[in-house]
């Protein structure tokens, strides 16, 4: 048996094709072989976030997803999402309320946010606080991306 797999999958949009190790995560391929560095490495245990991608449209943790897994699915990185209205919408929100300082992860931020939006569109405080638990922030604290969560959760309404 090989120890690595011909995988293809779609990155923003674009058809992919890869020879990865069984082994090796999803984070590992778009950072070290697609050169795609928006998700962050971080605890690489899952635990904080900053590497959260949307895989097939559910927010998922890179580091924990194993490339060999994703065969025939989409992934869509913060490169990719400059046309995802939610996400504009969010980052517009997130710099109004100051809600990202050193901006490492913002991505994982917003991708969170994007999930949490999609399921209710209308969350109150508690909600965001529960749907953005997976992801840590050491610069902002969480009142000021809870704010902008909420900002652009009212300006998406239809």
């Amino acid at each position: 048996m090989s120890d690595t797999l011909h995988v293809k999958i779609k990155v923003n949009d674009s058809p992919v094709a890869l020879d990865v190790p069984l082994t090796e995560t999803l984070l590992t391929s778009l950072r070290d072989r697609l050169q795609l560095t928006g998700a962050k490495r971080g605890c690489n245990q899952g635990v904080c976030g900053a590497c959260t991608v949307m895989l097939d449209g559910v927010a998922v943790r890179a580091c924990l997803s194993l490339t060999a897994n994703c065969e025939g699915q989409s992934v869509l990185t913060i490169e990719g999402a400059g046309t995802d209205r939610s996400i504009a919408a969010l980052q517009e929100a997130f710099i109004e309320a100051a809600a990202l300082q050193c901006g490492y992860c913002t991505p994982g931020q917003l991708f969170a946010a994007r999930a949490l939006l999609e399921q209710n569109a209308s969350p109150s405080v508690e909600d965001v606080q529960k749907g953005m638990s997976g992801n840590l922030c050491r610069c902002t604290g969480y009142n000021k991306i809870i704010d902008a969560v909420r900002t652009a959760a009212q300006r998406l309404q239809p």
